[in-house]
């Protein structure tokens, strides 16, 4: 609007200098000089008016400026506090995350290093022999059980539990038949898994009978025997699918348990051994009983015999009495008797019938 006014002035003030130098119009001129000056004059009120507003019109977009720029200024800074806040909370968790994926990859070697334990024989057989001594060392004192005991025929059980007749002492072996139940549960086909399932059963069996037939003895343990099972898997597997094996076992008197059935039977012979020590200390104590009511017996015997000395020297003590009584009333009587050499015979008392020869004699 500005150039718009600058230009017309322009354009005016041009057309004034033609009409002034025009020899026709200077009349003319003169007339329009007046209007030009009148329209020069309303334009510099209007552009006076115009730079007003514009000024007020700045100040207030500056105003305007200033609010929007504080308020960006807050929310950036609110913006700012909230994602380094977020960014707080998003480190914190990265770093559990971090934690736990190392607690995984720990865990995936101890899993790695546990399959290589089952899968050889004799580290298999070691670590159920662990396993089982950690939980009978747990549940019972050191001398209710010995481990790696050698019986009277040779054979060396892993854990023998020192019990009383009855039932006596009872074996535990710890070896049990991974290979057959790992391809059994590894079978891709269903006949596969079935002749697996039939050579896991003839294992456990054989190894029932031979449980039977090494470590129950008699005369010199239990009438039966734990067979130790230190995978919970196998164990529910056994009596979830082959109950024949599990009668068969209680025919032969093997009774085949896990870590957990384990720790419920050594908790029952842990109450037996308990009441067992406490028969034999009631024993002791009804004959230490007996005993002290001999003594008692004795002290109540030794308690008379004081008694009846001590009546007979209160009985001494009463005579005594009687006879110093005696004297000293006899004393009296003397001493009352006052006899002189002018008295007369007629005045002396007269002889006392009672009056002992010997006063001083009972």
């Amino acid at each position: 609007m500005i150039i718009s006014l600058i230009l017309g002035g322009a354009a005016l003030i041009i057309l004034i200098a033609v009409f002034m130098r025009s020899e026709r119009g200077r009349a003319e001129s003169a007339a329009q000089m007046t209007q030009f000056g009148q329209l020069a004059e309303k334009l510099s009120s209007a552009q006076s008016g115009l730079e007003g507003r514009m000024q007020q019109s700045q100040s207030q977009v500056n105003e305007r400026l200033e609010m929007i720029s504080k308020r960006l200024g807050d929310g950036l800074s609110q913006q700012t506090e909230k994602t380094g806040e977020t960014l707080k909370v998003l480190h914190e968790r990265l770093a559990v995350i971090d934690t736990a994926q190392k607690n995984l990859t720990d865990l995936s070697q101890q899993v790695v290093g546990l399959q290589d334990i089952l899968s050889n024989k004799q580290a298999r057989g070691n670590f159920g022999e662990i396993q089982l001594n950690d939980l009978v060392s747990a549940a019972l004192p050191p001398d209710a059980y010995q481990t790696q005991c050698t019986l009277s025929n040779g054979k060396r059980i892993d854990c023998l539990l020192k019990l009383p007749n009855p039932p006596g002492s009872i074996s535990i072996d710890a070896k049990f038949p991974l290979d057959s139940y790992s391809n059994m549960v590894n079978a891709e086909d269903k006949t596969t898994k079935v002749n697996a399932g039939r050579q896991f059963s003839a294992d456990v069996l054989k190894h029932v009978k031979d449980i039977q037939e090494k470590y129950i003895l008699p005369g010199e343990t239990a009438e039966s025997a734990l067979m130790f099972l230190p995978s919970e898997a196998v164990y529910a597997e056994l009596h979830a699918n082959f109950r024949n094996v599990i009668e068969e076992s209680f025919r032969r008197r093997v009774w085949i348990v896990s870590p957990t059935t384990l720790m419920a039977t050594l908790n029952t012979v842990r109450a037996v051994l308990k009441d067992a020590r406490m028969r034999e200390q009631a024993g002791v104590i009804q004959t230490e009983v007996q005993k002290m009511m001999e003594d008692v017996g004795r002290l109540d015997g030794r308690v008379d015999k004081l008694q009846s000395h001590f009546d007979l020297v209160n009985k001494d003590l009463r005579e005594i009495r009687i006879s110093a009584d005696k004297v000293t009333k006899r004393g009296d009587k003397i001493e009352t008797v006052q006899l002189g050499d002018d008295t007369p015979a007629e005045d002396l008392p007269p002889p006392a019938a009672n009056v002992e020869r010997f006063p001083g004699a009972r």
